[in-house]
């Protein structure tokens, strides 16, 4: 690593479609200095379910280093071609014979960060245990590197919150909830080493239900039948991140900032939200 005491790295939450990205580039654009490690978790990031690889690209020349993802990460079959080549995990305790990694030792501006993607079990479906082999592997990282971030893609904030603890105890520097695009309100660090959110939110239509189109989500909710989604419209957007700081030997998180911004679609600052 280099001299630097500390790194900024920051998590977006999940992209949803062309307004997620507009959002995430529009901010990326608007800093005057670019974190060390920009990560996000890019499972809705085409047409708002899965991720082709014109919009990988797209977003890793727009500053983002990292993607995570979750449980939609095969809803576009084109991921299948890339995602052993690519910046990009799928959760690490889907089956193990699936394709790509959930967990990898990345270099980015002269730092080693262990990143680690995990998807939760309750309300979510039929998934390994996400509690099983996790020790091993932080381990197995913090053999290499002091600096673990952990993506936990999860519904129900008590799993969150129940693994934080435990990623926490074992010398995880940062953690986030993703998957059910809301940002909490309890950043905090805990046990005096790892910065922790339980859901960073999502990037996206501001006048959406969690990123898509109201009418299909009332439609859906109220019939109980079949109806199509589409992503939000794109005239105000939200951006949903946080920002955790870093020491670079020790691992130790000593700042985590919430961020909660809204733009019109031009990239201008429309009511921005104070800067937690």
């Amino acid at each position: 690593m280099d001299s630097k005491t500390h790194i900024e790295l920051l998590f977006f939450g999940d992209l949803v479609g062309k307004p997620g990205r507009t959002a995430v580039k529009a901010y990326l654009d608007s800093l005057s200095e670019r974190p060390d490690v920009v990560i996000a978790n890019g499972e809705n990031i085409s047409h708002g379910f899965g991720m082709i690889r014109k919009h990988y690209d797209e977003m890793r020349e727009a500053g983002v280093d990292i993607f995570t993802s979750g449980n939609h990460i095969w809803d576009q079959k084109e991921v299948f071609n890339f995602i052993d080549e690519v910046n990009l995990l799928r959760p690490y305790n889907f089956p193990a014979a699936s394709p790509g990694r959930g967990a990898r030792i990345f270099e980015v501006a002269g730092c080693e960060v262990g990143v680690i993607n995990l998807i939760g079990q309750v309300f979510m479906g039929n998934y390994n245990s996400p509690w099983e082999q996790f020790e091993e592997l932080v381990y197995d990282m913090l053999a290499v590197t002091p600096i673990i971030f952990l993506d936990f893609h999860a519904e129900a904030t008590a799993e969150k919150i129940a693994m934080a603890w435990h990623a926490s105890s074992l010398g995880v520097s940062a953690m986030t909830g993703t998957h059910t695009h809301v940002q909490t309100a309890d950043s905090k660090i805990l046990n005096n080493r790892m910065g922790y959110i339980t859901d960073t939110g999502f990037n996206g239509s501001y006048n959406s239900v969690i990123g898509m189109e109201a009418s299909g989500s009332l439609q859906r909710l109220k019939s109980h039948l079949p109806t199509r989604l589409d992503v939000g419209p794109d005239d105000i957007l939200q951006v949903n991140a946080v920002k955790f700081t870093i020491e670079v030997k020790t691992g130790v998180c000593r700042k985590v900032e919430r961020i909660n911004e809204v733009f019109s679609h031009n990239g201008e600052p429309l009511q921005p939200f104070a800067t937690r």
